[in-house]
């Protein structure tokens, strides 16, 4: 088995995620968030309002949090059970920064305090749009690309799985192409309930400012290699980490070709370290004969799904 974890970003936020996790481990991560922010954040994931914790400088570090929760308990879990050591980490957006300290770049309390900032940052940008495009040939995504850019600042934001991107960009950009999408082939294109517009151009004043952020913060070398969000390249040095979490915010997230890097690098089996199991369908878009796992199930004792029945699942090279 060669295991690799995954960390969710924002969208997989709701309210009660964690609130099974009763393990010392657990209680621990969401009482140093509390503290290293200052507020009872752990008290908005437990009992919301929804509203409030939907909020991108909520829910970036609400996420992070309940990630690191998930993820101190999985790994006693898992070592008992008899797993083996992770050989590489990646997260889909603000899951880098989950990412990073499961694989002991950042500390926790630096990247809590970071995850409220860049949420906060990117709340502050220019007002923009995000729609998600549900069916597309690959083949159209220039026409589309063309269609959006001919209306103002236009990107494909997340490449997540064969047949489903999201585009960001400028409000009128994006509502061209959504409009668009039908004529060149696509099921749906939907405009989402956001007013930002992440990983495009528009984010160029949170990227210059996370720059000043992180500068004076200690970055260290992964324990195993992470994956670049834009391109699926290693990042296997504290700097190249840390021009990752600057970089991204400007540019897409490509899932597809992260899980195919992955997989291609001998990773047979993907674990999602927290909350919900989004990464994990995608995966199994992509990825068909992989073992996967979300480790977040509320309805189990511990608040974890059980790490040995990944050992009952079949490897893909059998």
């Amino acid at each position: 088995m060669r295991l690799a974890l995954v960390f969710p970003g924002q969208g997989s936020q709701s309210v009660g995620m964690g609130h099974a996790l009763t393990h010392a481990a657990a209680v621990a991560v969401f009482r140093t968030a509390d503290t290293a922010l200052g507020e009872p954040l752990s008290a908005l994931i437990a009992d919301g309002p929804a509203e409030r914790l939907d909020q991108t400088e909520h829910a970036q570090p609400a996420i992070l949090a309940t990630s690191m929760a998930i993820y101190r308990v999985w790994s006693d879990a898992a070592a008992t059970a008899g797993l083996p050591a992770p050989i590489a980490f990646a997260g889909h957006s603000m899951g880098q920064y989950s990412a990073m300290v499961a694989a002991g770049v950042l500390d926790f309390p630096d990247a809590i305090r970071l995850a409220r900032v860049r949420g906060t940052l990117m709340q502050a940008s220019p007002d923009g749009a995000m729609a998600a495009i549900i069916g597309l040939e690959d083949a159209r995504i220039p026409e589309l690309e063309a269609i959006g850019s001919a209306e103002g600042v236009f990107t494909v934001a997340n490449r997540n799985s064969p047949g489903q991107i999201v585009v960001s960009g400028a409000r009128a950009a994006v509502q061209a192409a959504a409009d668009a999408a039908k004529g060149l082939g696509a099921k749906r294109g939907l405009v989402l309930p956001v007013s930002v517009a992440a990983h495009s151009p528009l984010m160029a004043g949170a990227a210059d400012a996370m720059r000043g952020e992180l500068a004076d913060i200690t970055f260290r070398d992964p324990i195993a290699p992470l994956l670049a969000n834009a391109d699926a390249r290693p990042l296997t040095t504290g700097e190249a980490c840390r021009e990752e979490l600057i970089e991204h915010l400007t540019r897409g997230v490509d899932w597809v070709r992260a899980i195919q890097a992955l997989t291609a690098h001998g990773a047979d089996t993907f674990v999602e370290i927290g909350p919900g199991k989004v990464l994990t369908n995608l995966i199994r878009r992509i990825a068909p004969d992989v073992r996967t796992l979300a480790s977040d199930d509320p309805s189990a004792a511990t608040g974890l799904a059980d790490p040995g029945s990944l050992l009952d699942q079949p490897a893909a090279t059998e």
